[in-house]
């Protein structure tokens, strides 16, 4: 008895049934290329922004935490997609919503957010020592699979 694999012709040499496109040994298939730039169709267009679930984490000296609260707390006014910033007196950890059109662009702009509202939101000068960017849909696989970050409630600024 031989053996054959599902879906392939049980007799050799058999010519291939035009109607279900199976090819026999040896026979050629035509491959097909995409010219750089375009898509296939059903893929979604690259410009269309997508949401990013965003962690930073930043750590440095020691500040005094009721300054660093009432920082964060003007770094949440001034970034409206800011979900929960937690705080102690040498680390935090901020977790927000980013709207980019990519990975790459959502942690450009995350890299950014520290130094461009230091000034503004009377940060303190300390490094980012962590950064996680993930699309929606692995923010709510991970959630609903009971790992991963817990839904930033309450929403605001809290010690750890």
């Amino acid at each position: 008895m031989r053996r054959v694999r599902p879906g392939a012709a049980a007799s050799r040499g058999g010519s291939p049934s035009r109607d279900t496109g199976r090819r026999t040994t040896g026979e050629e298939r035509a491959l097909t290329s995409v010219a750089a730039g375009e898509r296939y169709a059903g893929e979604e267009p690259a410009d269309i922004p997508r949401l990013w679930h965003i962690t930073l984490s930043v750590s440095g000296e020691a500040a005094p935490v009721e300054e660093l609260r009432r920082a964060l707390e003007q770094l949440a006014h001034d970034h409206p997609f800011l979900l929960t910033s937690r705080y102690a007196d040498d680390h935090a950890e901020i977790r927000y919503w980013e709207e980019a059109r990519d990975l790459h662009d959502a942690a450009a702009v995350a890299l950014r957010l520290w130094g461009e509202h230091r000034q503004t939101a009377g940060l303190p000068p300390w490094e980012i020592v962590g950064l996680e960017v993930i699309d929606r849909a692995t923010y709510h696989q991970r959630i609903s699979e009971g790992y991963g970050p817990p839904p930033a409630s309450p929403v605001g600024v809290h010690p750890f």
